[in-house]
């Protein structure tokens, strides 16, 4: 029984009596000012398909409020009622721009959002693309891919994407002729938005988890021009550009997020070439975009701030530390890692899948009002002001 719809109600008495399987879950309707209590579901044997089992609607004519009861004749099925506050994505499909292996946390994300209900397709860095798609066929992924269900993770369609560039005319000969990039084609954030569409139709969520700082490594006065523009072009306007161009195809009522650093707004050394300061416009731009795209498109848009280094992961799952190949480039996790675990206020360990769970809530109808927001995600770090591990405080 998907939908309970009643006009016209006449005081008279109505039974009505249909089956209902032990597996059930209740949902509330509104019938001519009265409260219907509906209880159904869904077979084990076909998720899409639902079973009745015996359940009765009494009206009662004596009754002031013209009270409705649905009464499950099953006191096991009563038992095994869900109840809560559940993310549901079902019937969603998300595109997430930035997966590249199953370290990082688009990843992440990408299995939050799954475990959901979505459906997911996701856009891969070219020069990376043919390691990803080999692996996930080969089944390397597959312990990774692991839903808490127990099913495995389907990614439906893996699109080249390079989102520095937004045309072919923006593409420079020398990455045209490039042999990283051969064999790959319609690359672009306009072709690729293009293609989902030509492919989907729509989406309802679009997610940004790219970030490049070619000289990360370098202090802020000691990087180029070239460094810091090619850092705020990866990290903070490849999404002005994925939400310029995929926001036609994003159904109203969709929602949109990034992946910032504390470094936006709080000086890290050793985060340096231009990332803070991409982090920095990301955030800004969140806030800018929140109100042309909810104006545009009815589409909200947020940003988390990780507790760990964004895209270049340094945090942990349950096998343990993370860190991608940009984040080692870094140089010094394991101090970010220890310093984080001492001086945050909640002292355990932040998990990638905690930062996927918050997406799935951010995208999802329980965060219906929430847009324009940085959302911390850092075990409480960013609110401190001082370093409770300091030899200063040694006293």
């Amino acid at each position: 029984m998907e939908a309970v719809a009643a006009t016209g109600l006449q005081p008279m008495a109505v039974k009505t009596c249909v089956s209902s399987p032990s597996r059930m879950f209740t949902s509330r309707a509104i019938i001519s000012g009265s409260n219907l209590n509906v209880t159904k579901t869904r077979s084990d044997k076909s998720p899409s398909a639902l079973s009745l089992q015996s359940l009765c609607v009494r009206y009662s004519p004596s009754s002031k409020h013209q009270r409705f009861t649905i009464r499950a004749m099953s006191e096991e099925s009563e038992k095994m009622a869900t109840y809560g506050l559940p993310i549901d994505l079902r019937g969603k499909r998300a595109f997430i721009a930035g997966v590249a292996d199953d370290n990082g946390y688009g990843w992440a994300i990408a299995k939050a959002l799954s475990a959901a209900g979505a459906e997911i397709i996701v856009g891969t860095w070219v020069p990376a693309l043919n390691i990803f798609e080999t692996s996930l066929r080969r089944g390397k992924f597959d312990e990774s891919r692991r839903l808490p269900n127990g099913s495995l993770m389907e990614i439906v369609k893996v699109y080249p994407l390079d989102a520095v560039y937004d045309t072919p005319e923006d593409v420079p000969e020398d990455v045209k002729t490039n042999k990283r990039y051969a064999g790959s084609s319609k690359w672009t954030v306009k072709e690729v938005a293009e293609s989902v569409r030509n492919d989907f139709g729509n989406i309802d969520i679009l997610v940004h988890s790219l970030a490049n700082g070619p000289e990360v490594t370098k202090p802020l006065l000691e990087t180029s021009r070239k460094g810091y523009l090619a850092a705020i072009s990866a990290s903070s306007y490849s999404f002005v550009s994925l939400l310029q161009h995929f926001l036609p195809i994003i159904n109203p009522g969709g929602a949109s997020i990034s992946l910032t650093y504390i470094a936006s707004e709080r000086t890290i050394p050793g985060y340096g070439g231009g990332m803070s300061s991409a982090k920095a416009a990301l955030e800004s731009d969140t806030k800018v975009l929140a109100f042309e795209a909810g104006r545009k498109g009815q589409v909200r848009v947020n940003t988390i701030s990780a507790g760990c280094f964004d895209e270049f992961l340094v945090c942990h799952n349950s096998n343990g530390p993370l860190g991608s190949r940009a984040a080692k480039a870094i140089g010094f996790i394991e101090k970010m890692i220890d310093y984080s675990y001492s001086n945050a206020p909640l002292q355990k360990e932040l998990l990638a899948d905690e930062v996927g769970y918050t997406a799935a809530f951010l995208v999802s109808p329980l965060a219906s009002a929430v847009t324009g927001s940085v959302v911390y995600v850092d075990n409480g770090l960013n609110t401190m002001g001082l370093a409770t591990d300091s030899p200063a405080l040694a006293v």
